[in-house]
């Protein structure tokens, strides 16, 4: 007989202890904030106990809540959340974490929990600035090497800070300051009261 999503809520308080700050069931899914002090050896909990035993790290991202709920976020700026899957169970969970220095954003690497988290640590890197403490090879991995800035994050320009193009006279790609004015578009709106109506 499976266990509920909140009777294997209360299993993961048991189990987690103080590295569980809060979980919630929301539309079907159960979720839960971990400790970032803590993450590293709550998610070996979550994988190595039997009745956890979460095999896969099916996704990572990084998340930027500067500006969240029309700026009234008060919490800590960048969080990591990772979703699980237990093969044994049959049971998927949401685990999220913040990063304690919004400057610096830091979490424990999950790559020797589950070696799928390398380039999905990589990407979060690359897009949000946060440093994955412990991955052996933290590089970027969808911008270029030269690239300033993390892109992702919720304060960098849309236009980005250099254009680059194909010079024919050097016959090389150049980089030059961005050439696009900045400005705030706001879309029309058009009502139409008659909008799909049969015609």
């Amino acid at each position: 007989m499976s266990q509920t999503l909140e009777e294997f809520s209360l299993t993961l308080q048991r189990l987690l202890g103080k590295s569980l700050v809060q979980s919630f069931v929301r539309l079907g899914e159960l979720t839960l904030v971990l400790r970032p002090q803590d993450y590293a050896e709550a998610m070996r909990t979550l994988r190595d106990h039997p009745e956890c035993r979460f095999e896969q790290l099916i996704d990572l991202c990084g998340v930027d809540y500067r500006d969240y709920g029309d700026g009234i976020w008060e919490g800590a700026r960048f969080a990591v959340v990772v979703h699980l899957l237990s093969l044994t169970h049959n049971r998927r969970v949401r685990v999220r974490t913040f990063c304690p220095d919004d400057d610096l954003p830091v979490v424990a690497s999950l790559i020797d929990l589950w070696p799928s988290a390398n380039w999905f640590e990589r990407e979060a890197f690359d897009l949000y600035g946060i440093v994955f403490e412990g991955h052996p090879d933290l590089r970027r991995i969808l911008t270029d090497y030269g690239f300033i800035g993390h892109p992702f994050r919720k304060d960098f320009p849309l236009s980005g800070h250099v254009e680059m193009r194909y010079d024919p006279v050097q016959q090389r790609v150049i980089y030059q300051p961005v050439s696009i004015e900045p400005r705030e578009v706001t879309p029309r709106i058009v009502r139409d009261e008659s909008y799909g109506a049969g015609r």
